[in-house]
């Protein structure tokens, strides 16, 4: 006698949850965080987000409050984590830090850099430039925050290269909208710095970065517009 199978159903499968870790999480959150894939002033909703991440929201809650910490979210009583604003006057006051800092950086650099780490700069610099005949913004980007952690490195001091992290990656958006304009600018300033730096002109290059890295108010505005216009026409991945 022949039995038959009854069929069965399929069931639906679940997809499995992928194994992050919390530094895997925060390296993502603060990714889109940074490139304001999250609209500005935007509610965070942790359930969505926990499950376009496939990971569980008590890890994901934790990489939320830090990055509220270091100043990319915000959190407001009854609607829980917002987006950061694109804020004008908020980026002003992240590049004159920035801008301090890095001629901090730059006098140690100047004093406590070997002439193998100068030399090295240059190189950099220099494959930089085939790069930024590309005119491939977020590549330029990445290299010119390169070229700055170099420096910061030379300086002999950590703390420095952490706090120049965290600028970084704070206007690391509006970095590249204003890269799109002044990509050439920017390499031909790079040169003139890593030139000061072989001559040990503390003075010089002091003076150089200020002027590299100083922006306008006016300047910041008109990037803020281009970046909302940016961020509300882009294609959702």
């Amino acid at each position: 006698m022949i039995v038959k199978k009854r069929s069965v159903a399929a069931r639906p499968t679940r997809k499995p949850r992928v194994t992050l870790s919390s530094d895997d999480i925060y390296d993502r959150v603060k990714e889109m965080a940074a490139r304001f894939e999250f609209r500005p002033n935007e509610r965070i909703n942790e359930i969505e987000l926990s499950k376009a991440l496939n990971v569980s929201r008590t890890p994901l809650r934790e990489v939320l409050n830090q990055l509220m910490v270091e100043g990319f979210l915000t959190r407001e009583q009854n609607r829980g984590f917002i987006a950061r604003a694109l804020n004008p006057q908020e980026i002003l006051h992240l590049y004159e830090f920035r801008r301090s800092v890095e001629i901090s950086i730059a006098t140690l650099a100047c004093e406590r850099g070997t002439d193998e780490e100068i030399a090295g700069l240059a190189a950099f610099s220099k494959e930089a430039a085939k790069a930024s005949k590309a005119n491939d913004a977020a590549r330029m980007v990445a290299l010119d925050e390169e070229f700055h952690l170099a420096l910061a490195r030379m300086a002999r001091n950590p703390e420095y290269e952490r706090v120049l992290r965290n600028i970084n990656a704070r206007i690391h958006y509006i970095r590249w909208i204003d890269m799109r304009q002044r990509h050439v600018y920017t390499q031909n300033e790079h040169d003139q710095i890593v030139a000061a730096m072989k001559k040990r002109s503390v003075t010089e290059v002091r003076k150089l970065l200020e002027q590299h890295i100083n922006r306008r108010l006016d300047q910041i505005v008109e990037a803020v517009k281009a970046g909302y216009a940016e961020i509300y026409t882009r294609v959702p991945n």
